[in-house]
């Protein structure tokens, strides 16, 4: 059976200051495990998980240690992210959500900037010094402050996250006046900071503002009863003239932009905690096969061993295909690296559901009662595909064009 660890090793993605970060993380997992299926059961947001996170330097992941973070990279959050898929996929979401906002001003933010690309992106070097502004003080409010960051973008209107924004920001005196409407909000209950993507009337330039969880105008409606992912508190996010600070202003007008067709890996964030999920798929269904779950072993069945050969497939497939796309993560990359970073995300979303009904059916009736987790697994697995802007359908499209047409100047 593929170890994680291991095959994060051999692909050449697992340095040694990266697997430390991974160690911490599997300390932490037990617990998150432990807390998960009360989570799903009252679809209640996991603040105790938040609260460990917090105590063990996690919410500055992404934050240099220069500016008292743990330093990782895109690569060094994608292992500590599918680490915590395998304990709570509902926290690994909701994670993603707050890290997302880190990487975005810091690995990929510099390294948009960086080389030939950073130099006509940024003339006169009016994007470095906003981030030189801005950063510390967001980095600061992550390490010390535990501000806690969500970054809804869905508007319920446009067939993906990248255009046809109807958030609006009015620019006025010290900031912006923001009004709009985010819907799936993941940690709607929880932030303290939204990170909405708003566009300036007459102005193509995307904006990335943080809007203060307790400003006036700011409002959560709805409820949050979904199948899976239970714990998110993906509610709708309202915004009515909203006052955000300059300094709240994330990313430099434009970077945002630009990330969509120079880091268009960024969008695959998510995919790492489904594959966190699918290495649970096969934890919980050992466990039960071998009878350490407490009913009889069933592993000397022979339909019992194919169905744990046929999950062993479905897991080491996605997983070697993510793994050789986090080996050649970078700033723009060539058509076939995106079409790789798109054939894994596809993989991973697709392949999670399969195995946890596979699972089910392996492991038979039993394992579809609670508080039995290959039940909670097969209603989580089920949200990936439809998650944008990357969603399955969204990527299928892309990957049926792709060498049947000349598209070179698309790089999303």
């Amino acid at each position: 059976m593929s170890d994680p660890a291991g095959a994060a090793a051999e692909a050449g993605v697992l340095t040694p200051e990266r697997a430390e970060l991974v160690a911490r993380m599997a300390a932490l997992g037990p617990k998150f495990a432990e807390r998960a299926p009360t989570h799903d059961r009252d679809a209640s947001f996991p603040h105790e998980n938040w609260e460990d996170l917090a105590g063990a330097g996690f919410l500055g992941l992404c934050v240099p240690a220069h500016a008292g973070g743990l330093g990782a990279d895109f690569v060094g959050y994608a292992l500590v992210a599918e680490e915590m898929g395998r304990h709570c996929a509902t926290t690994a979401l909701t994670f993603n959500m707050h890290t997302a906002t880190a990487l975005l001003a810091g690995p990929i933010a510099d390294a948009l900037l960086a080389g030939g690309r950073g130099t006509a992106l940024d003339p006169d070097g009016t994007m470095a010094a906003h981030l030189d502004a801005t950063r510390p003080g967001l980095w600061e409010g992550m390490v010390y402050g535990r501000m806690i960051h969500s970054q809804p973008f869905s508007e319920g209107q446009a067939p993906g996250a990248r255009s046809g924004f109807s958030t609006r920001a009015v620019p006025t005196d010290g900031g912006y006046l923001v009004t709009g409407r985010k819907i799936f909000a993941s940690l709607s209950g929880a932030a303290h900071v939204h990170n909405v993507l708003a566009l300036v009337d007459g102005d193509p330039r995307l904006r990335l503002l943080g809007v203060p969880a307790g400003a006036d105008g700011v409002e959560i409606v709805g409820d949050w009863d979904p199948i899976g992912m239970r714990g998110t508190d993906s509610r709708t996010l309202v915004m009515d003239e909203v006052f955000v600070p300059a300094a709240n202003e994330v990313l430099p007008p434009g970077m945002f932009n630009a990330m969509i067709s120079g880091f268009p890996q960024f969008y695959m964030s998510l995919t790492f905690s489904y594959l966190g999920l699918m290495r649970a798929i096969l934890d919980t269904t050992r466990t039960y096969l071998r009878g350490e779950s407490g009913v009889k072993a069933a592993r000397d069945h022979p339909i019992k061993q194919t169905g744990w050969a046929q999950l062993q497939l479905l897991y080491d497939r996605a997983q070697s295909l993510t793994y050789r796309v986090l080996g050649e993560i970078g700033a723009d990359p060539t058509p076939q690296q995106l079409r790789r970073a798109h054939a894994a995300t596809i993989t991973t979303m697709e392949s999670a559901p399969e195995m946890a009904s596979l699972a089910l059916r392996t492991c038979g009736g039993r394992s579809l009662l609670r508080p039995g987790r290959l039940e909670q697994h097969y209603r989580d697995a089920r949200c990936g595909a439809t998650m944008l802007p990357w969603s399955v359908e969204e990527l299928l499209v892309r990957l049926g064009r792709n060498g049947l047409y000349d598209e070179a100047k698309r790089r999303s």
